[in-house]
């Protein structure tokens, strides 16, 4: 056989095997005289035979749009790892968006692990421990005062004179009410919560 056969034919152009049939009967093939195909004359004929308007053209790929918000998701993880990130509308490859996506799976089993060793808790606990911890210690410093006016007044009494020698008495429920109030007026300034600490 000196050229193709009508398979080898259809694979060579990307037609079916039907297509190079219905071609050979109308004549615009090229063959051999053993009646195999002569591929370059072939080719030839038919671009010069055929209505380009009649040809089939391969589909064009179907493209989705990406949103912004996952372009800007990939050049932030590129970012935070020290790579090369896209220009602001330049568009993403598709090797950065895979290093993206590789970059993230990579922390997301990382921070699985840290979770399973412990090393890690939930944002809730950890909000809720950290008030119930803060509000022990208010309340500690709310009594604090009734317990050590009095210890703080003997003192106070023990060293104090006047001009006159006169030992000088402090009175415990007085001590109580100015510690109480500047202890207030601490625990005031210590209540206001940061908007930005969270």
């Amino acid at each position: 056989m000196q050229g193709m056969s009508e398979r080898q034919y259809a694979a060579h152009v990307g037609l079916s095997r039907g297509a190079i049939q219905k071609a050979k009967t109308a004549e615009r093939l090229v063959l051999y005289p053993d009646g195999s195909i002569n591929a370059a004359a072939s080719d030839t004929r038919r671009a010069e035979t055929t209505d380009p308007s009649k040809t089939r053209k391969p589909p064009a790929p179907k493209l989705k749009p990406v949103p912004e918000a996952a372009v800007t998701a990939v050049g932030d993880t590129l970012r935070e790892q020290g790579l090369a990130v896209p220009p602001v509308g330049g568009g993403t490859t598709f090797l950065q968006a895979k290093t993206a996506n590789e970059v993230l799976k990579a922390q997301e089993r990382r921070i699985r692990l840290q979770k399973l060793k412990g090393e890690l808790i939930e944002r809730a606990r950890a909000l809720a421990l950290v008030f119930r911890l803060a509000r022990e210690e208010r309340d500690a410093w709310v009594t604090w005062p009734a317990r050590a006016a009095a210890l703080m007044a003997a003192e106070l009494s023990a060293s104090s004179r006047d001009a006159t020698g006169q030992q000088i008495t402090v009175e415990p429920a007085a001590m109580q009410k100015v510690l109480e109030k500047h202890v207030r007026a601490h625990l005031d300034e210590l209540a206001e919560v940061r908007s930005d600490f969270w």
